[in-house]
């Protein structure tokens, strides 16, 4: 027990010398103001908490993270300044993050390798997918709205049904294998384990303590455990695939990377990839892209059952523009103004991500006069901009319209901005607009027998993502069929 308790002082002596040696060298700049207290990353709801903070000391502040200071930006305004006009200067990621992450896209920190790793998986989704992923979004969600029809009128589970789309949607544009039932639901099960497992205080504690890390820590343990289970599964897909490659071919984004990776390592590209930087590319598009853009498509149904007239106006719109069997192209979604305001609108008020990964800043900088030191952490609060009474009237009020008004329409950074833009934007845009249309053109969307209406207060946040309490729907389907209609006078 001694040696412990040394090892314990020693860490906190060094840690708080540190931390002395820091502030003597700031007490010069004009830094943003400092919010009193030291527990606010235990607060129940993080993104609103700071928010609030930003009511009394503007818009940029700084709290205590452990033996440090972090920067928090609350509104679009600062966030734009700091990831599009100053991008280079606060593009990094924290050492804490970034340390053991070389190969990571979302938490590997910014250089000549992260570039090229971000150029070649977005490439690999946007122009190696771009005529396949939307044919695949289209036909997966038909076939989902098929099983859903043959639950008609029945109470169900919106958020599983959704999140077994999503990871299904992703698992064919990676894996190209669409009949593998057995893949799918495994890959699915393991995102919701690493999730379950991130977002535990014995995870989230560490970002706060660092060197807690040093110690047993059963939660961590677990993540490991799932994080190998993840890894395999991913190379086993990437050992199919390298023993299938044909050159100048591909039928799915991991035949594309391989490819792209062959390439850049024939030209001597200096910013050198790996194998390693594709199986990373797969795992944050299945770890960032299944839960997030299924909660999203969750609280638009959630929304729509507390407003019908809204889910009726949308209904009048699919009718007039599309009939049953009209193609549905991406490309003429503007034709679908009041759907693609509600998705806006869903965006802003339940942002799946609402405070986004932290950045570090590259070089000293400033943002909003106030100077930055080199190294700092900075924190966008995503929802906390999205409710500024400065940019949106009625903040808090679910209205679609709002996005309708021409020229009243700033941009909604939900999916970050910069150089650190997510790498599923374009994609979650596509499902929310095809799954929504869908499901809102072969069904009405009602509560359960007893009326109960889903809570639109998300569940305490923990993590990373904006969780919706689970709810139940009836999917009631719209031009009932005979059959239709004898399953829904059996089921009450």
């Amino acid at each position: 027990m001694l040696l412990p308790g040394l090892l314990l002082l020693l860490l906190l002596l060094l840690a708080g010398t540190r931390w002395v040696w820091g502030q003597w060298k700031l007490w010069k700049l004009r830094l943003p103001p400092l919010a009193p207290g030291f527990l606010h990353f235990l607060q129940p709801n993080l993104p609103i908490h700071l928010f609030g903070l930003a009511q009394k000391l503007g818009p940029i502040y700084r709290i205590r993270l452990g033996l440090q200071d972090v920067v928090v930006l609350n509104s679009n305004k600062t966030i734009e300044e700091a990831f599009i006009q100053k991008w280079v200067d606060f593009a990094g990621r924290p050492q804490i993050l970034a340390g053991k992450m070389d190969f990571d896209l979302s938490m590997g920190d910014y250089s000549l390798t992260w570039k090229a790793h971000k150029k070649l998986s977005r490439s690999a989704l946007v122009l190696g997918m771009r005529d396949s992923m939307e044919p695949l979004v289209e036909q997966l969600t038909q076939e989902f709205c098929e099983r859903m029809r043959a639950q008609a009128g029945a109470s169900v589970a919106i958020h599983k049904e959704f999140s077994l789309l999503t990871c299904s949607i992703i698992s064919c544009l990676t894996f190209g294998d669409k009949q593998d039932s057995t893949l799918l639901n495994a890959t699915h099960n393991c995102v919701q384990d690493l999730l379950e497992a991130w977002n535990h205080w014995s995870i989230q504690i560490l970002e706060i303590i660092p060197f807690l890390r040093f110690f047993p820590n059963p939660g961590l343990w677990k993540l490991k455990q799932f994080q190998e289970s993840r890894d395999h599964i991913v190379m086993q897909q990437l050992k199919r695939h390298k023993d299938s490659l044909v050159a100048g071919q591909w039928k799915d984004m991991i035949d594309y990377m391989l490819q792209g990776v062959e390439k850049q390592r024939d030209a001597r590209d200096p910013g050198q990839l790996h194998e390693r930087h594709v199986h990373m590319s797969v795992v944050d598009l299945f770890v960032g892209g299944t839960e997030t853009t299924a909660a999203t498509l969750s609280w638009a149904v959630a929304f729509l059952l507390h407003h019908p007239e809204i889910q009726k106006r949308l209904q009048e719109e699919l009718d007039l523009k599309l009939g049953p069997s009209s193609q549905l192209l991406y490309k003429n979604r503007m034709q679908l103004p009041l759907l693609m305001a509600t998705i806006a609108e869903v965006l802003r008020l339940r942002p799946a991500v609402p405070l986004a990964l932290p950045h570090r800043a590259t070089r000293a900088s400033s943002i909003s006069g106030y100077d930055i030191p080199k190294d700092t952490i900075i924190i966008p609060n995503i929802q906390g901009a999205n409710l500024d009474e400065m940019v949106w009237e009625l903040p808090s009020k679910f209205w679609p319209d709002r996005f309708l008004e021409s020229g009243k329409s700033p941009r909604i950074p939900t999916f970050g901005c910069g150089a650190r833009v997510c790498l599923g934007e374009p994609l979650a845009w596509l499902e929310l607009f095809v799954v929504l249309a869908r499901l809102l053109q072969t069904f009405t969307l009602l509560p359960p027998p007893d009326g109960t209406l889903p809570s639109l207060q998300p569940l305490p946040y923990t993590g990373i993502n904006l969780l919706i309490p689970p709810f139940q729907v009836r999917l009631q389907p719209r031009n009932l069929t005979p059959q239709d209609q004898g399953q829904k006078s059996s089921t009450g």
